[in-house]
């Protein structure tokens, strides 16, 4: 059964950081694309990041290119995405992608930027 569990959302300032964490189970990790979505209230759900089964490509929305950096460990099968200089408009929850036979999402961890 697959499982994909998201963590580390928050509230933060503005120009803050926060790290979120994704860990997968029920596939073989190292073979899976693996993608960061979110989805602002009122509002479709939106690509955020990617990274390729190795690692070793990664790809961004032009709204948090420079920003965010998304990473993988094969080993401990987490994906993470750091966040870095937050604005106000990154405010959503965020949800983690394991692309396998299907796509399967996580729950969704909230971040919220706010002074």
């Amino acid at each position: 059964q697959v499982q994909v569990v998201e963590s580390g959302g928050g509230l933060v300032q503005p120009g803050g950081s926060l790290r979120l964490s994704c860990a997968a189970s029920g596939f073989t990790f190292n073979r899976a694309p693996m993608s960061w979505y979110r989805q602002a209230p009122g509002k479709e759900r939106d690509f955020v990041a990617s990274i390729t089964s190795s690692g070793t490509y990664t790809y961004y929305a032009d709204s948090v290119k420079g920003r965010f950096t998304i990473s993988r460990d094969n080993y401990k099968n987490t994906v993470d995405l750091q966040m870095n200089s937050l604005k106000f408009e990154d405010t959503a929850v965020y949800y983690c992608k394991a692309s396998w036979d299907n796509d399967y999402w996580g729950q969704g961890t909230q971040v919220t930027v706010s002074s």
